[in-house]
């Protein structure tokens, strides 16, 4: 794992928390930090995903 994917994913599960507490608590504002912030991790892990892939691609074709 690199540092995006393991930081993306720690912002998914903040983004999904401020969401939750947003409906909860009737917060319209902290429901939508949320949401953007779980958004934001997802798309930062995935860059993670891809770098970790292409490194793999590269140590392949390195051989």
């Amino acid at each position: 794992m690199n540092k995006n994917t393991t930081e993306g994913g720690v912002k998914q599960v903040k983004g999904s928390v401020k969401e939750a507490l947003g409906k909860v608590v009737g917060n319209q504002n902290l429901e939508a930090e949320g949401a953007t912030e779980k958004a934001d991790g997802k798309a930062q892990k995935n860059i993670g995903r891809q770098q970790e892939h292409a490194e793999e691609v590269v140590k392949k074709t390195a051989k």
